[in-house]
């Protein structure tokens, strides 16, 4: 139900901090009424209030939001919304507390799964995750349709799976629902060219990621529903696991709520997915977003590779052989990340020697030093303002050129070359099955390189 609300805002008295919070709620689409940006009071910070007319999983979200902005202490709603963010910083608690406690989980007992009935869902895109949402809301009795690109292998995949395919534009002005699932750089130009004239009063906009709509790459008109439903896992387990009567967690967050019911029918989707099986956690599209950004850059991806490869150097530097240095810095990390994916970081200390855990213990933060903490919260910084939104959007508008430099000087790193080697030995390596494939008095040596990919 929509009321009227006046949301307060206590921050940093930076115009930095002022206009990321302005620009949160520019990003919304929100009509603001008696809008002021007073002093606390207190020095250093001043707070800003508005008043808008919005429902609870409007104002929900919003305060979620606020709570993302660097700079911001505090953000309120009154009359009350079902969250308020507390205060930041005191003595008993970490800026994270509130937002743990308050995560709402949701399971198939909690969803409808009468909505995936009477409406058309299209999925725009068939890649590890279009193929896979395509199929097991298929499999759970939606209608489905699938907006590819005519010609493609993707279009003619789809067809083989068995689904119905059209034109992204056929697809989406045929569904109730549109799922968009393209690569990030593509989705603005796919949404202004083949969606956005089929949105309609009443319509679905549904993501699996928020960067568009966090950064304000698509920005939907009123009257839509404007929901993510975000597996964290990849789309061939999305499939397996549902085919295996179970399902992966998955995130679930409300942009905008036209028709009052977007958290439902976005639940019954997660349903028709089967992630409603295994947890379906409340978030917002900020959030996501931004938590998505920097685990990829300072750790899963970005901070591995680089410790692998500044190990990888230390030890080849210091005259050890690149083999060696190989099986240390990268083969070996699938046994520890297997470990802790099974049981965490104690089930992984319990399994290793009592000397690997000594060395863990007593030099890890030698390695995450105090200044790599430093530039974590940079890398952060940098996400949360849209600085690195920018940079992306602006390289891949160019064509990519500094991307495709920095790839091929990846790939042409010792390890990636002592690596393929390697693996040629290993039957269940990508080298080791190439390899095998080949004639017994073939003694030609592996690729150095992988091929480009497709």
């Amino acid at each position: 139900m929509t009321v009227a609300r006046t949301l307060t805002v206590v921050m940093s008295s930076d115009l930095l901090t002022l206009s990321r919070a302005c620009g949160l709620l520019r990003r919304r689409n929100l009509p603001v009424r008696e809008f002021t940006v007073d002093s606390t009071g207190q020095p250093g910070f001043w707070q800003m209030s508005c008043a808008i007319d919005t429902d609870d999983a409007t104002v929900e979200s919003l305060l979620r939001q606020f709570q993302n902005v660097v700079g911001v202490r505090k953000a309120t709603s009154s009359p009350p919304g079902p969250l308020s963010v507390p205060e930041r910083g005191n003595a008993t608690s970490s800026p994270g507390d509130a937002m743990s406690s308050s995560v709402r989980v949701y399971y198939e007992a909690d969803t409808d799964r009468a909505r995936l009935r009477d409406r058309v869902f299209a999925i725009i895109g068939y890649g590890s995750q279009g193929h896979a949402h395509a199929q097991n809301l298929r499999d759970s009795g939606a209608r489905v349709l699938v907006g590819l690109r005519p010609g493609g292998a993707s279009w003619k995949q789809a067809v083989v799976d068995g689904l119905e395919v059209r034109p992204v534009a056929d697809a989406a002005q045929a569904a109730d629902v549109i799922m968009i699932l393209v690569p990030d750089p593509a989705q603005r130009a796919v949404y202004e060219t083949a969606v956005a004239p089929a949105l309609g009063v009443g319509k679905t906009l549904m993501f699996a990621h928020g960067f568009n709509i966090h950064f304000g790459e698509i920005v939907s008109p009123q009257g839509v529903d404007v929901s993510m439903i975000a597996p964290k896992s990849p789309g061939h387990l999305v499939r397996s696991e549902y085919q295996a009567g179970r399902g992966v967690p998955a995130l679930v967050a409300i942009h905008q709520d036209a028709s009052g019911n977007a958290l439902p029918n976005a639940l019954a989707y997660a349903t028709g997915i089967g992630c409603a099986r295994a947890g379906v956690l409340a978030t917002t599209f900020a959030e996501e977003t931004e938590t998505d950004l920097f685990g990829e850059q300072a750790v899963l991806c970005g901070g591995v590779t680089a410790l692998i490869q500044a190990g990888f150097e230390t030890l080849t530097d210091a005259g050890y052989s690149p083999e060696m240095a190989y099986f240390e810095c990268l083969h070996e990390l699938k046994l520890i990340v297997d470990l802790i994916y099974r049981g965490g970081l104690g089930f992984m200390r319990h399994s290793i020697s009592d000397t690997a855990e000594y060395g863990d213990l007593t030099r890890g933060d030698r390695v995450i030093s105090p200044a790599v903490r430093e530039e974590m919260r940079r890398l952060l910084a940098d996400i949360r303002s849209g600085a690195f939104a920018k940079e992306w959007i602006a390289e891949s508008r160019a064509g990519a050129p500094r991307f495709a430099e920095l790839r091929r000087k990846a790939r042409e790193h010792p390890i990636e070359q002592v690596g393929a080697r390697l693996r040629a030995m290993m039957p269940w390596t990508e080298e080791g099955k190439r390899a095998k494939q080949k004639p017994a008095s073939s003694k030609q040596p592996p690729p150095e390189r992988e091929p480009a990919r497709a």
